[in-house]
């Protein structure tokens, strides 16, 4: 049966499944290198309510399985930072959760959910350039690479979709 889906944004009591998700060095590789600990993630998670408590269909959000709302991952649209006329998506998924085509799934949520708020921002993605996976997905779904150096010391690939190409 095929898993379906639902986003549901992060609140306060979220907070130990945030850690238990960004904690895995294996799932944070591409992101930031390494898992965060306690200290780090608690500090990150404040930073994502906050953001989340600004905004009202934006934001942070955890991918739930729809049906026994297992926790598989998170996923975010948001402003991009340098840039609020852009959105930023991204997402991660726990180990368990990878190459079962959940990024499509999510990717296209995130896509509608954008088209939805405002259909004429352009919207990027951030990967690390290894990443083959996010990369794929990326252009599966119509961004173009536009820079590929090194940002916040930490490789860094960014894509766009522009808004008058959807």
């Amino acid at each position: 049966m095929e898993r379906v889906i639902e986003l549901k944004k992060y609140v306060k009591d979220d907070l130990p499944d945030y850690q238990q998700l960004v904690r895995c060095s294996e799932v944070m590789y591409y992101i930031t290198g390494l898992g965060m600990d306690g200290i780090q993630s608690k500090a990150k998670f404040n930073s994502i309510l906050s953001i989340n408590n600004q905004q009202h269909s934006i934001g942070y959000f955890q991918v739930l399985d729809q049906n026994t709302k297992d926790v598989l991952g998170e996923c975010k649209l948001v402003y991009y930072l340098d840039d609020p006329t852009v959105f930023e998506i991204g997402y991660l998924l726990k180990k368990e959760y990878w190459r079962q085509g959940l990024g499509s799934k999510i990717c296209q949520d995130l896509l509608n959910l954008a088209q939805y708020i405002d259909p004429t921002k352009d919207i990027i993605g951030i990967i690390h350039p290894e990443n083959a996976a996010s990369r794929r997905l990326l252009e599966k779904f119509g961004f173009r690479s536009f820079f590929r150096g090194f940002e916040n010391g930490l490789p860094t690939e960014k894509f766009i979709k522009s808004a008058t190409l959807k």
